[in-house]
């Protein structure tokens, strides 16, 4: 018989209490998860969150080491499913922190009263499908186990971190944290020697902080990267009003850039002006600060190797002009194309290494060897600290799924099917895991997170609703749009000059982590094209997915 697609009630534990089976089971509940959470509700559908922090957030929950906040202007950095929220909330800085983040996702759920449906402190350790029933069973680190015919998941492109990959850390006598596992309560720098270990974005945020009150910061990079100044103001009365009458305006806009930022689109290609008006153009997208200084100041910086570097030789030699020492500025100039890496935009990063209590020490043809009772061994030398931070990095994209034990249709698992690399269709869907969906998933498209999701949660929710208008239960995109798919993504990124980026260890490629497979973990191809492509999808009534009606044979 075919089971019906009429929404199914929560079942309960024996004891009548506990609903262990649901229409949707969501993994997280930061952005994507609350926003996914919000969609299901709408669709009259039973939905549990299950999230392993204690409170919502997702990635402003774990990353609250000092410095951190966003590099996207804080009027794109929204929930955008709600006027009353709009109104609402206001937000206080360009650029907000951590905590006004936290505080801004907090709200939301209390808001919508959301909380009722999210348990916390619940890590997802399995999730298998099972063929016979046509049914996901979730199972917690504690145990627990959920049922649903829906599984999505929303833990994050940043959330498995990477542990110290040194030797002997259980020996280091002193305090180490780990920047996206930081502790609730605060850490006291003053009077220690502390090291930062690594300098992508999170290094760049939080060695500033840090070195206001330490001893002695020493930082130890293996890679300089493009820094950006983000130019951080507190916002008036005024601008916050700006901002609050022109949201509709602004969401729009930044569905339309190439990297959803509320951006104008640059005039010009580098070799449309002379080499002193280029020199303006830049200078006046450097003081304009954040993203800015890439998107709307020249259009072909991603595109043409000659444009990319005059601007790649123009930060090379704001570092030059900042930076007191000529040898540490040399140290801290990239070589590569800007945008190989996803540059930081920074808060006084260079400036703070003018300091006398700040030292940098570049390990890329010495690298650090061990952890030590005392601090750190390179090749040459050993450094003695009281605090070790390590900011670096994550396993980008895919490591949320490949982290759990997650099983698709004939029990393979996810890590199997992604041995190559991952293969995804639009980053939302996996042949062989029939009902699963992520958000921010491998192959989406690169961009402004919230955007992004807000078009992914309503491209599931118009899925879903397809699949209960036309009696079906059971949808997987096919392997051959899943290969179309990964072919989009390579075409588009050759048409870039990002490529290189796995050369210097970019995680754009995977290529920060040794032994995982090389390949795009992300669309390149801009957030707009990227989300037509999704509208095509739709239209054509999901052309490149299979559906079906899930039947039970009985005897």
């Amino acid at each position: 018989m075919t089971t019906s697609t009429a929404t199914r009630p929560a079942v309960s534990d024996a004891d009548g209490t506990a609903p262990t089976d649901f229409d949707t089971v969501v993994i997280g509940a930061g952005f994507g998860g609350l926003r996914m959470l919000h969609e299901l509700r709408q669709l009259g559908l039973s939905v549990k969150v299950l999230e392993a922090g204690s409170d919502v957030g997702g990635t402003w929950y774990w990353n609250r080491y000092p410095g951190a906040r966003t590099d996207t202007e804080s009027w794109a950095y929204i929930m955008n499913f709600s006027e009353e929220l709009k109104a609402d909330w206001v937000w206080s800085e360009r650029y907000p922190g951590q905590a006004e983040v936290e505080r801004y996702l907090q709200h939301v759920a209390d808001r919508f009263d959301m909380r009722r449906d999210i348990q916390f402190n619940s890590r997802v350790t399995a999730a298998i499908y099972d063929d016979a029933t046509n049914r996901w069973t979730i199972t917690t680190e504690a145990g627990q186990s959920f049922t649903c015919t829906y599984l999505v998941s929303a833990s994050g492109v940043l959330s498995v971190g990477i542990d110290p990959p040194f030797p002997g850390l259980d020996s280091f006598t002193g305090q180490w944290f780990q920047t996206s596992s930081w502790p609730k309560q605060p850490v006291d720098f003053t009077g220690k020697r502390v090291a930062v270990v690594g300098t992508g974005a999170t290094g760049v945020q939080v060695i500033p902080e840090v070195a206001h009150t330490a001893a002695h910061v020493t930082v130890f990079q293996r890679t300089p990267n493009y820094v950006i100044p983000a130019r951080n103001h507190a916002l008036t009365d005024a601008q916050r009003a700006e901002v609050q009458r022109d949201y509709d305006k602004i969401w729009e806009k930044s569905r339309a850039q190439v990297f959803a930022f509320p951006m104008n689109p640059a005039e010009h290609a580098m070799t449309d002006l002379r080499p002193d008006q280029q020199q303006r153009v830049l200078e006046a997208g450097w003081e304009t600060g954040g993203f800015r200084f890439v998107f709307e100041t020249f259009n072909d910086l991603l595109v043409n190797e000659e444009s990319n570097q005059i601007a790649a030789e123009f930060i090379r030699n704001k570092i030059r002009t900042i930076v007191k020492d000529p040898a540490t500025a040399e140290l801290l100039c990239p070589n590569y194309p800007l945008f190989a890496k996803r540059p930081p935009l920074g808060h006084f990063y260079y400036e703070t290494l003018n300091r006398d209590n700040v030292t940098l020490v570049d390990v890329r043809d010495n690298p650090i060897r061990e952890v030590t009772p005392r601090g750190l061994r390179t090749g040459t030398d050993e450094y003695e600290f009281d605090i070790i931070i390590f900011a670096v990095g994550f396993d980008v994209g895919t490591g949320a799924l490949s982290h759990i034990d997650l099983r698709g249709s004939g029990g393979q698992t996810i890590t199997e099917k992604w041995a190559a690399g991952p293969r995804t269709h639009l980053g939302i869907g996996v042949d062989g895991f029939p009902n699963m969906f992520m958000i921010s998933g491998p192959q989406s498209a690169i961009a402004n997170i919230p955007v992004i999701i807000d078009n992914t949660v309503d491209w599931i929710g118009k899925t879903i609703t397809f699949m209960r208008q036309h009696g079906y239960d059971r949808m997987e995109p096919t392997p051959e749009a899943c290969a179309q798919w990964q072919e989009q993504c390579n075409n588009d990124l050759d048409a870039t000059i990002l490529a290189s980026g796995e050369e210097v260890g970019s995680y754009f490629f995977g290529a920060n982590i040794p032994g995982k497979p090389r390949a795009a973990v992300f669309y390149f191809g801009g957030a707009a094209r990227y989300m037509q492509f999704c509208t095509d999808v739709v239209d054509s009534d999901f052309k490149g997915i299979s559906f079906s009606a899930f039947s039970e044979s009985t005897t």
